[in-house]
């Protein structure tokens, strides 16, 4: 199967040999869709189909509510799995969206037939759950930093719980956002403008320097006193 060297890099699959994983997919039903840029590859509304992983490009999950306000609950990553949860909890109707962000492939499976033993006793299976578990625990990990972001009082200080967050998590003051700026907003819950007039204060005040969606964090700066580095 086409893509099957990178698909042993999704989490999902972990521990898992290619041969096992070639077996697995000819075990549970699979599907494999593309979409454009800019294409919903699930709907708030629509009937829940399955679990995807992303095999390429990009893609975000979101929630509209009733006036048409979008709000960003988290990105898709190639390798990522989405929509598990739903799956797991029953859910037949998804309440929330995934936008491709980027032309993207996507690999559909059946949530059922990956969590049960099947008939053949696949010793892959075990594999699968325990994999499927960690993935749950991770993205509930996620969920609480994302709303110790959001829930701070000022926009100032919601970008700063979240470029922190960046910055630890990659090991570097200097690191890149999976967002653009609408993005960034929309996942903080706060005004572009207001936004984007917060982070020149900063910058101006030498607390960071910024370039797109290239971010370097500076510490102990003055007003005035910082300087362009890292490509800025």
């Amino acid at each position: 199967m086409k893509n099957i060297f990178f698909m042993l890099r999704c989490p999902l699959f972990n521990g898992i040999r290619q041969a096992d994983l070639e077996k697995l997919l000819n075990c549970i039903p699979n599907r494999r869709k593309i979409y454009k840029k800019g294409n919903y590859i699930l709907m708030a509304g629509d009937k829940n189909s399955g679990m995807g992983i992303l095999l390429s490009g990009r893609a975000i999950i979101t929630k509209d509510d009733f006036w048409g306000h979008r709000s960003i609950l988290s990105e898709i990553e190639t390798t990522d799995l989405f929509a598990e949860a739903f799956s797991c909890a029953g859910e037949n109707i998804l309440p929330v969206s995934v936008v491709a962000t980027e032309a993207s492939e996507v690999l559909f499976l059946d949530y059922k037939q990956t969590v049960s033993f099947c008939s053949s006793a696949c010793s892959f299976h075990a594999a699968l759950i325990r994999n499927m578990l960690q993935i749950v625990a991770r993205k509930n990990i996620t969920l609480v930093e994302k709303m110790e972001h959001i829930t701070k009082r000022t926009t100032r200080n919601k970008l700063l719980s979240y470029l922190s967050e960046q910055a630890r998590v990659r090991g570097n003051n200097v690191f890149q956002i999976p967002f653009d700026r609408q993005e960034l907003a929309d996942y903080l819950a706060v005004d572009r403008s207001a936004m984007s007039s917060e982070l020149s204060k900063m910058k101006e005040e030498g607390l960071l320097n910024f370039n797109k969606n290239k971010f370097e964090l500076l510490a102990g700066k003055k007003m005035g006193t910082s300087k362009t580095r890292a490509g800025f």
